[in-house]
């Protein structure tokens, strides 16, 4: 990893990055992100949330300690608003809908989802089929932040996302789960961030097709969000 990361937004408190699919977020056998993206700014950075290896897509870090007690809370207490785009070769139990459920390790560093809700991970999802293409669309808001949450909650759905041999899809030339948009209130001022996925073979012909048009501003759509996921 020696290109330069793309900037997609900064402010004084904080910097929104295009994190690559297969680039750890800790460094591991070399640098991760955070460490390349203090390279490149240089100046301390601080993690604010996380996106998995296989993930690709925005990623928010903060610029002081006392932003990152600030956007840390936020993403803790569910203020910030995700939004993710995955590809799924399988047809969902359901088109669109939520899915609940406790988390529990499972084998090879997998996890699976059960059906108490002690401390659920809560997940709500729309999706789009395509009579000429061999993929089905889905646009994922995730109301919690749990390990591999929207990997498990597509899996439980009949629909392991392209790529993600861990959860039983078929092997592809990247995972195709990316982090879409973010959308929080900071400081008195609302920002709203997107980026579309710029790497997979498949992600290319969907972006060629063209998104469902109410996809374009996710912030937008009308969630079910209004109802808190402890209430759910």
């Amino acid at each position: 990893m020696t290109d330069a990361l793309d900037i997609i937004g900064q402010t004084a408190d904080f910097v929104v990055l295009n994190k690559p699919a297969g680039l750890s977020f800790h460094s591991e056998d070399g640098p991760g992100l955070v460490v390349l993206a203090e390279q490149q700014l240089g100046e301390k950075l601080y993690a604010v949330h996380r996106l998995d290896k296989v993930t690709s897509g925005l990623i928010m870090l903060a610029r002081s300690s006392n932003a990152a007690a600030e956007l840390t809370r936020q993403f803790s207490q569910r203020q910030v608003e995700k939004f993710y785009l995955a590809l799924s070769e399988h047809k969902p139990l359901k088109k669109q809908g939520w899915v609940k459920g406790d988390m529990q390790p499972a084998r090879r560093g997998a996890w699976r989802l059960t059906a108490t809700q002690q401390q659920p991970a809560v997940t709500y999802f729309v999706s789009q089929g395509y009579q000429d293409l061999p993929f089905r669309a889905f646009l994922l808001r995730p109301y919690t932040g749990k390990t591999h949450q929207l990997r498990v909650a597509l899996k439980s759905q009949g629909v392991p996302i392209l790529g993600d041999a861990l959860y039983g899809a078929t092997s592809s030339d990247r995972v195709y789960l990316h982090a879409y948009a973010l959308a929080l209130d900071y400081d008195g001022v609302r920002y709203q961030y997107s980026v579309l996925p710029d790497s997979g073979i498949a992600f290319a012909t969907l972006l060629a097709h063209g998104l469902p048009v109410p996809w374009l501003n996710p912030w937008q759509y009308p969630w079910p969000g209004a109802v808190k996921p402890a209430a759910l």
